[in-house]
């Protein structure tokens, strides 16, 4: 048996980490991929929750080593999917969700053409702004640069299958949520997790 991954995506202020984990909190049976990170953490993440923070020189080791799933630049840090936190609980049957962008997207799918892949927009470009100002965490070069990065990240959002926009949060928590539940019922994966009640069935 085979679990489905999902994809989530977004520019820098769209609001992607809030929705994920308020799916999260809702489908508890759904496992979060923890990425790897060369930078620093900022103020309020911790070890293993938000990133698990190494250095650039250990990152690339692991590049080396080929335990990465995907990996990219993203905002001039690198970041990535350890092998191991995808492969093992789709192989177990449980459902995995990465928190990526375009450029690992495009590199999952190619792993795992099935894969469910969403990108999140946000309703302006002032908006975009406004919540990239309201972290209160990133000097005014780095809000540039992740403006900036914006236009290039959402000129990919044809890559993927889904696309939503965050403007009332629990609209856009329940687009999520609908989306996860319609492709779990997807004839493929319901053939595949229920077989044993298909079989019996037939018989």
């Amino acid at each position: 048996m085979s679990g489905c991954l999902f994809i989530v995506a977004a520019p820098s202020g769209a609001g992607k980490s809030s929705l994920v984990n308020a799916l999260l909190a809702r489908e508890a049976s759904i496992q979060l991929s923890i990425s790897y990170t060369s930078r620093a953490p900022r103020p309020g993440e911790f070890e293993g929750s938000h990133y698990h923070f190494v250095s650039r020189d250990e990152f690339e080791a692991m590049i080396g080593r080929g335990e990465f799933f995907e990996h990219a630049v993203v905002h001039g840090d690198l970041k990535g999917t350890a092998r191991h936190t995808v492969e093992r609980p789709l192989a177990e049957g449980r459902d995995v969700l990465l928190e990526i962008d375009y450029q690992g997207a495009r590199q999952v799918r190619a792993l795992v053409p099935d894969c469910v892949s969403m990108f999140i927009l946000p309703p302006s470009r002032v908006e975009l702004e406004r919540r990239l100002r309201g972290r209160g965490q990133d000097a005014e070069d780095v809000i540039q640069r992740r403006l900036a990065d914006s236009r290039t990240e959402i000129a990919h959002l044809e890559d993927f299958d889904y696309l939503l926009v965050n403007d009332v949060f629990e609209r856009a928590l329940d687009d999520l949520l609908g989306i996860v539940r319609a492709e779990r019922l997807k004839r493929f994966r319901q053939a595949r997790s229920q077989k044993a009640l298909i079989d019996a069935l037939l018989a």
